[in-house]
């Protein structure tokens, strides 16, 4: 297996941000020495919740003229909502939310994305729940993050059990509001990502029904950047994606100990956070044709439901196509 960052596409990828970086005027570079690097994140993020604790970004950054600044977010869709508006430069999110933004005219680029992760995104139920099968769904109330990775999670889970998204009741709410919904019974079942998953399962003794293993849904996370600041400052991206590695390497390493170190950071128990941290790889790499085509293959779905208002071509947001 290869380590990230030191294939050939990658060295292909730098060396044309380098050439970018080289056309920049003086006076761009001049403005960078009070630049302002805006990284939007979610709590529930730990690779980036780690990033910014330890101050590691803002290391490396430093020598190129770049403060960082960090902005939380609660879930991905409000995070592409910010870098669609320009309150943020950079940011790191599930599969379903890009989708959204591209099809709402979002100018970004996908630049690169961890493994596939389809444990850590599940269909849980409360433990004394009757219900047993994804089958049994049809008529319940689901809480989920509208235009979030599990939403495309839930879509596909029904199809593999012969229902449709019309069959059941979608409740959309954002996670703190949708556990307390699920504790609470208002609602029958609950599609969630990790730590929440895990703290579901942990704290609230909450069944997991179904997840994304068995081929029904990747879970690919994606690193994205404004169009703008990319073509403008691909040393600060190039910066940012090596700070990623030397992190993940780091967590998958040291689980023990990481999740101790985002514990209070994330406000969950220690075994909580390590239960997530095993379900991610936290191996960033560039993108490839297979893990656009199955983004391609989500927008696709998507459409097809009327979830987005028109078709996308999620390679025309691709940094790979726009070398």
């Amino acid at each position: 297996m290869s380590k990230p960052f030191t294939s050939n596409r990658l060295q292909l990828i730098f060396a044309a941000l380098a050439c970018l970086a080289l056309l920049a005027s003086p006076l761009s570079f001049a403005q960078k020495a009070t630049s302002e690097f805006r990284i939007g994140f979610q709590k529930a993020a730990p690779l980036l919740v780690l990033q910014k604790a330890q101050g590691s970004l803002e290391k490396k950054l430093a020598p190129l003229g770049f403060s960082v600044k960090w902005v939380e977010f609660p879930a991905g869709p409000q995070l592409l909502e910010g870098l669609n508006v320009g309150a943020v430069d950079f940011g790191y999110v599930g599969e379903a939310p890009p989708i959204f933004a591209q099809a709402a005219g979002a100018q970004f680029y996908y630049i690169g994305n961890d493994p596939a992760a389809p444990r850590a995104e599940a269909l849980v139920v409360r433990h004394d729940s009757p219900i047993k099968s994804v089958s049994e769904l049809k008529g319940k109330r689901i809480a989920l993050n509208k235009g979030s990775n599990v939403h495309y999670l839930l879509v596909r889970l029904l199809e593999r059990n012969g229902l449709k998204l019309s069959d059941v009741q979608p409740v959309y709410l954002a996670p703190a509001d949708a556990r307390a919904a699920f504790e609470s019974k208002s609602v029958d079942a609950w599609v969630i990502w990790d730590p929440f998953t895990a703290a579901a399962e942990k704290q609230a003794q909450a069944r997991v029904l179904a997840d994304g293993t068995g081929g029904v849904a990747n879970n690919f996370q994606f690193y994205l950047g404004a169009r703008s600041f990319v073509e403008k400052n691909p040393q600060v991206i190039r910066a940012v994606f090596e700070d990623a590695v030397e992190k993940g390497q780091w967590i998958k390493a040291h689980l023990h100990h990481a999740a101790e170190q985002l514990a209070p950071l994330q406000g969950l128990p220690v075994e909580v956070v390590e239960l997530s941290l095993h379900r991610y790889e936290f191996k960033v790499q560039p993108l490839t044709d297979a893990v656009i085509s199955e983004q391609q293959k989500i927008a696709d779905t998507f459409y097809n439901l009327k979830l987005i208002p028109k078709a996308i071509n999620v390679k025309e947001a691709s940094w790979k196509a726009g070398q």
